[in-house]
């Protein structure tokens, strides 16, 4: 009997505390200012020329609760939070009833935040799942119950969730998908739309149809439960299958959002943006965008892609800045949501390659170096042999020069230099360029064995692309609130990193892999695109089993492309065809009636010409190509009458 009574005191102490600290938060909520629900949360990008192209979590075209349709608001109501208009805020018996079955099942296997809570979810950056955040967040539902009734709740809500494909809010989404307002939705039309922010990438129509339409009817379930639609409008739905736009009025490039994704990453990782939207009031977020480059893009990506499941990843870089100017990373952001350009790691083939002959250059080599390319067995320092391959077997069987080898991409060349100089100065300069990923020290190292990151190898290529100087890469100048106060501007970078004389001559080498006069026992790896090329480019290619890359620039512009498949399977002729194309034709497309700049000769850089394959003295104008020498190094073949004495 006394336990009996100690219960019910405890009980009732435990239910007047939680009254007095619930009614004590509520009244603080009530006194806290008022949140503009059309302006908190607002997301506004500009390219380069500070044209407006994307708006997330909020609309010009904000839909009134009355101008949506009752299917959608009915089904929302139903899947997401059936006690909506019953509870403050918080549904304490949902809360209590999944913690019964989490506890239950050992697992996650039912939430319990209401509309309001992902409301205010909704109007953050990020989604920490930390304590802070979630107390945070609790609060602020306050604040929301408070300050505004159940309607306009609800009405911000439907225009600010996540519906999947770039589209933030009703009215977007109603567009995007059914080509309709908001108010025109049909009962089947409002089930889909009502079903994807459960997980937008994969329940929206666009990128699985089956999977939409089953989540779609678990929401017709749920309707019908909660008594908004009868038996017989139950067993009628889906019987034939919906039409889906999927367009955009404005722009409908299918690549654009795999950029918008990189800027938002980027955003997340700024100290000096607030946590939330709420804590702004929006931003408005100035990018490095060019809209023409993009486009550009993607119209050579559809005219060259090959017809099967091959996927790409390319990046356009302006190298005297770093400023990102147009990026894909995928076929079609519709099918694929996975940004391959920020978020993949490749084998890089060749186009490692530079990295060693830069270092090989600062440690005495010269173009005119010569080795011997014939198939060969290394005896390793850790007692292991290593016998790699030419592409096709194919060997010159005699010396030739790092020039020849550069343009030939040849194996046996590179794996001799990076042997000979020991692997750490290879290392060393990837690192001084700006490559993040920790190399390892191995004899496969400049065949491009370890796998890097689109963006991360950008940064070191576009060291070369500058002479030497390090400008890491970027896609957002500045950010302000919507008042048009700068919380963050990008500071620029200019540090110098390589010798610009050694970085001249390795940029002089890479554009010789178009040049015909280096044909031989093999022809330059990128001489089949020379033709489509009216301006001079230093290029490397790389191919591994399941990879495919070209890299090409000059002073003024950067870009890399890569091509292969998800699942790994082996490149073939045509995937590299296409990808040489697409990089062919999309920086032609760009620089066309441009004035492109290729580097200006150092004063200390001589250019001497010689046979093209092995570095001697010739006469025959057919085999001649030009070497370039730091002054004083060059060698005495009693030409100096060919000698530039820049």
């Amino acid at each position: 009997m006394r336990f009996f009574k100690f219960s019910v005191k405890l009980a009732i102490f435990l239910f007047l505390t939680f009254a007095i600290i619930m009614t004590g938060l509520y009244t603080y909520a009530y006194l806290s200012p008022k949140l503009d629900l059309k302006t908190s949360g607002s997301l506004f990008i500009y390219d380069d020329k500070e044209d407006l192209i994307y708006q997330g979590s909020s609309t010009n075209e904000w839909a009134n609760i009355e101008d949506v349709s009752p299917n959608l608001i009915n089904a929302v109501i139903a899947i997401e939070d059936k006690n909506f208009y019953n509870h403050h805020g918080f549904d304490y018996l949902r809360i209590l009833k999944a913690m019964y079955l989490n506890i239950k099942n050992k697992g996650i296997v039912q939430g319990a935040s209401t509309i309001s809570q992902q409301y205010i979810k909704n109007l953050y950056l990020d989604f920490d799942k930390t304590w802070g955040r979630k107390i945070e967040e609790a609060f602020l539902t306050l604040e929301l119950e408070v300050h505004y009734d159940k309607d306009e709740i609800l009405e911000g809500y439907l225009n600010t969730i996540n519906y999947g494909q770039g589209n933030y809010g009703i009215v977007n989404a109603a567009s995007y998908y059914f080509n309709k307002k908001a108010s025109e939705l049909t009962l089947e039309e409002a089930l889909i739309l009502a079903g994807i922010p459960k997980n937008p990438s994969k329940y929206n129509p666009i990128s699985d149809y089956d999977a939409a339409i089953s989540r779609a009817k678990l929401v017709a379930q749920a309707m019908l439960n909660n008594n908004f639609i009868d038996n017989n409008t139950y067993n009628n739905l889906f019987k034939e299958k919906i039409n889906i736009y999927g367009e955009r009025k404005d722009n409908n490039l299918q690549m654009l959002m795999y950029y918008q994704d990189a800027v938002l990453k980027e955003l997340e990782n700024l100290n000096e943006i607030p946590k939330s939207f709420i804590d702004s009031g929006g931003l408005k977020i100035y990018t490095t965008l060019n809209m023409e480059m993009q486009t550009k893009l993607e119209e050579n990506i559809l005219k060259n892609a090959p017809a099967d499941d091959a996927q790409i990843a390319s990046v356009i870089v302006n190298p005297q800045t770093g400023a990102v100017q147009a990026l894909t990373g995928g076929m079609n952001y519709a099918t694929s949501q996975y940004n391959r350009a920020i978020s993949s790691y490749r084998q890089v083939g060749s186009t490692m390659k530079p990295f060693l002959y830069y270092a090989a250059l600062e440690n005495n080599f010269t173009m005119a170096t010569t080795f011997s390319s014939k198939a060969t067995t290394f005896n390793l320092a850790n007692g292991k042999t290593y016998s790699p391959t030419n592409a096709g077997d194919i060997y010159a069987n005699k010396d030739i020069t790092m020039a020849a080898a550069v343009a030939f991409s040849d194996n046996i060349y590179a794996v001799k230099t990076n042997l000979f100089l020991g692997g750490e100065k290879m290392i060393e300069v990837s690192e001084r360029t700006g490559i993040k990923t920790k190399l390892k020290n191995i004899a496969s190292l400049p065949l491009g064995t370890t796998e890097l990151n689109i963006l991360d190898f950008a940064n070191g290529y576009a060291t070369f692309a500058s002479l030497g100087y390090k400008r890491e890469t970027y896609f957002i100048e500045r950010v302000e609130d919507l008042e048009g106060n700068v919380l963050y501007k990008k500071k620029k970078e200019n540090k110098l990193v390589l010798n610009p004389n050694y970085t001249y001559i390795l940029n002089e080498m890479l554009a010789n892999t178009t040049n015909a006069k280096f044909t031989d026992y093999t022809t330059p790896t990128a001489l089949t695109i020379s033709s489509l090329l009216n301006n001079k480019y230093a290029i490397k290619t790389g191919t591994s089993n399941a990879d495919y890359w070209i890299i090409g620039y000059d002073s003024d512009i950067l870009m890399l492309t890569w091509m292969g498949y998800d699942e790994d399977k082996v490149v073939s002729q045509n995937i590299r065809k296409s990808a040489r194309n697409i990089w062919a034709n999309t920086i032609e497309d760009i620089t066309q009636n441009k004035e492109m700049h290729w580097y200006d000769t150092p004063n200390n850089v001589v250019s001497v010409p010689l046979n093209a394959v092995d570095g001697k003295s010739t006469t025959d104008t057919g085999k001649m190509a030009l070497y370039y020498f730091i002054r004083g190094t060059e060698p005495n073949y009693n030409l100096e009458q060919y000698v530039n004495k820049n």
